[in-house]
């Protein structure tokens, strides 16, 4: 379980101060996917570093299965697998040896870590590409490596932002197939992403932000109910218009 309250986060530098957080407040429960949409630069990379403790809000709280995300940093870093867009992966070590790296890194032991490179490897696909380079992977094996290193502690929530952007198709469903696994296997899984159609196919529910605020915070189905339509992208240009976002915003 996830639960956000009234987080708020404001940077600053010397010319500006750009509130990017304002007041965001959600709840996501084991067997779920909560989708976070909305334009980028609208906060939901923010909200989600927030919650994987590698960002303080200026106000509100955070918890993961009832950790404080500020004050029991450790305990919510053991319970969770965060895939960042900024993720990059690059140099000599193979994925395998990264997953070996990251599992002790998490204290498992070399059975369990062996072990989870295998299920990992077999679940992503991966034993072509297991003992290559990384300089050498294409972009979605790089993904799937990326994807194996946030979930080789096995954690109870998983938190992927942008989980599928720049990836080729095949690739795209192979990601969108094993969260949608890791649901059934009662995982809390949140996500951010602008394509609304792989919201449409992955959520369970869906938050949307606009410029730091969660202006929406309802099931698929109640929003397709409140708006009047069965389309997502639709839904959330009627939302954006009643906002007064626009293409400049």
């Amino acid at each position: 379980m996830v639960k956000v309250t009234s987080i708020d986060k404001t940077f600053e530098s010397r010319k500006k101060r750009v509130k990017a957080v304002n007041k965001v407040s959600f709840r996501t429960e084991p067997g779920e996917i909560f989708g976070l949409l909305g334009p980028n630069g609208a906060g939901k990379t923010t909200t989600l570093r927030i919650i994987a403790t590698l960002l303080k809000p200026n106000s509100g709280k955070a918890e993961v299965m009832g950790f404080d995300c500020m004050k029991e940093a450790t305990e919510v870093r053991k319970r969770i697998g965060f895939l960042t867009s900024d993720m990059k992966l690059s140099g000599n070590l193979t994925p395998k040896e990264l997953l070996q790296f990251f599992g002790e890194l998490s204290h498992m032991e070399s059975s369990v870590i062996n072990k989870r490179i295998r299920d990992l490897a077999s679940y992503l696909d991966m034993g072509d590409f297991l003992d290559k380079r990384i300089g050498k992977l294409s972009t979605g094996m790089k993904q799937k490596a990326a994807i194996a290193v946030s979930l080789i502690h096995d954690p109870e929530v998983i938190i992927f932002d942008e989980p599928t952007n720049g990836l080729d198709i095949l690739t795209a469903r192979t990601v969108t197939e094993f969260l949608k696994d890791y649901r059934r296997q009662g995982r809390t899984i949140i996500i951010s992403t602008h394509i609304m159609a792989v919201a449409e196919k992955l959520c369970d529910r869906v938050g949307i932000i606009f410029n730091g605020n969660l202006v929406e915070n309802d099931t698929l189905k109640e929003l397709y109910t409140k708006f009047g339509d069965s389309n997502l992208e639709d839904v959330f240009f009627k939302i954006a218009e009643r906002e007064g976002v626009t293409d400049n915003a």
